[in-house]
C-alpha cells in the first residue's frame, strides 16, 4: 500500500491522499472517495479519516481520501466548501487518473463509492447530487453519509457550526440553508445508503431517517441501516459495528 499527496486546485487545503492498494498485475481495484467530517472547522483535518483509508486500501480499494477549504480559510464557507468537494470528486478524471496510470493500476471507474462522515456525509451527498452522480470517466453508483447532517431545514437550523457554514440564521437566508441541505437537491442515479449509530447524541438518528422515509417522494434511491451500538465516532473506529457495516455496503 502506498500514498500520494496530490493538489486538485490552487488553495493549500485543495489536496488529496490518494492510497494506492497493492493489487495483483490486470485486477481491476474498486474506487472509494473519503469526505471527512468535524464541522467543516479547519480544527479538523483529512488526518481523521487515514486509518480507515489505509484499512480500505489493504482491502484492494483505491482511497481517495480529499482535504477541502473549511469555514476558517479564504474561500471556505459557503459555496466554496462544497464546490472544493465537487472538485475532488472531479480530481478523479484528472490527477488522480494520471497517477493511477503511472502506476499502471486499473480501477473499476462504473462504480465509485463516495464516503462522509458527520459534516462530511453533508457534503458527499450535495456533491455527488451536483454532479449528477458522475463525472466526465467515473460514475458514482453509493453514496454513504455516515451519522450526518442531511437536512439543514430540520433540526439544524439552530446549531452554531451549520450557522458559521452557511455565514448566518436560518432565519436570514432559508434559501441557502434550502440550497446546501443535501434531502433538497435534485435525484441523481445512485443509492444514498445512510448510516447512523442509534446512540448518536451529535446528530439524532433522526435526522437519517427524516431523509430516506421522504426519499421515495424526491425519486431519490435510499435506504438506512441502524446501528445500536457506538456514538457519533465509532465510524472511525476499525473494530465497531459501524465501520463493520460501512465495509459491507462498500462489498470489500
Amino acid at each position: 500500500m502506498r500514498r500520494k499527496k496530490i493538489f486538485y486546485g490552487d488553495h493549500d487545503s485543495t489536496y488529496g491522499h490518494l492510497y494506492l492498494p497493492n493489487t495483483a498485475p490486470g485486477q481491476c481495484a474498486p474506487v472509494v472517495v473519503l469526505v471527512h467530517g468535524g464541522y467543516w472547522s479547519n480544527e479538523y483535518s483529512l488526518i481523521v479519516y487515514s486509518a480507515v483509508a489505509v484499512d480500505l486500501a489493504r482491502r484492494g480499494a483505491v482511497v481517495w481520501n480529499v482535504e477541502y477549504r473549511r469555514v476558517e480559510e479564504e474561500g471556505g464557507g459557503w459555496p466554496g466548501t462544497g464546490r472544493d468537494v465537487v472538485a475532488a470528486i472531479n480530481a478523479l478524471d484528472g490527477p488522480v487518473s494520471d497517477q493511477l496510470a503511472m502506476d499502471g493500476l486499473k480501477c473499476d471507474r462504473k462504480n465509485v463509492a463516495v464516503v462522509g462522515h458527520s459534516a462530511g456525509g453533508q457534503l458527499a451527498v450535495w456533491a455527488v447530487a451536483q454532479l449528477k452522480a458522475r463525472t466526465r470517466g467515473f460514475a458514482v453508483s453509493t453514496v454513504i453519509p455516515q451519522s450526518a447532517v442531511l437536512d439543514f431545514t430540520v433540526g439544524a437550523t439552530d446549531r452554531p457550526s451549520v450557522q458559521r457554514l452557511l455565514g448566518g440564521t436560518y432565519a436570514e437566508i432559508p434559501e441557502r440553508y434550502a440550497a446546501a441541505s443535501p434531502a433538497r437537491q435534485e435525484p441523481f442515479d445512485a443509492l444514498v445508503a445512510a448510516i447512523h449509530t442509534v446512540d448518536d447524541e451529535s446528530v439524532p438518528i433522526e435526522m437519517s431517517r427524516h431523509y430516506v422515509a421522504d426519499a421515495a417522494d424526491r425519486g431519490q434511491r435510499a435506504t438506512l441501516y441502524e446501528i445500536p451500538d457506538g456514538g457519533h465516532n465509532a465510524f472511525l473506529d476499525l473494530k465497531s459495528a459501524a465501520h463493520r457495516q460501512t465495509l459491507r455496503v462498500l462489498g470489500i
